[in-house]
């Protein structure tokens, strides 16, 4: 199965909301760690590689052609 391919703002939904209510997050950073914008409060949150791809349900759009 080949990996996914994300990259700098992609807007992406977690499995879970954020407190504020808000599932959409913006992807601001890439690499062995990934940090994240909640599009609703603007709270910013980093998570290891394999965190994140545990909570990301899906690509809601991706920047890439």
């Amino acid at each position: 199965m080949m990996p996914v391919q994300y990259s700098i703002g992609d807007i992406v939904q977690t499995r879970k909301q954020h407190p504020c209510g808000n599932d959409k997050w913006e992807i601001i950073r890439v690499g062995a760690d990934f940090k994240i914008k909640c599009l609703n409060c603007g709270r910013v949150v980093m998570f290891d590689r394999e965190n994140f791809e545990k909570r990301v349900k899906k690509i809601l759009k991706s920047d890439e052609v």
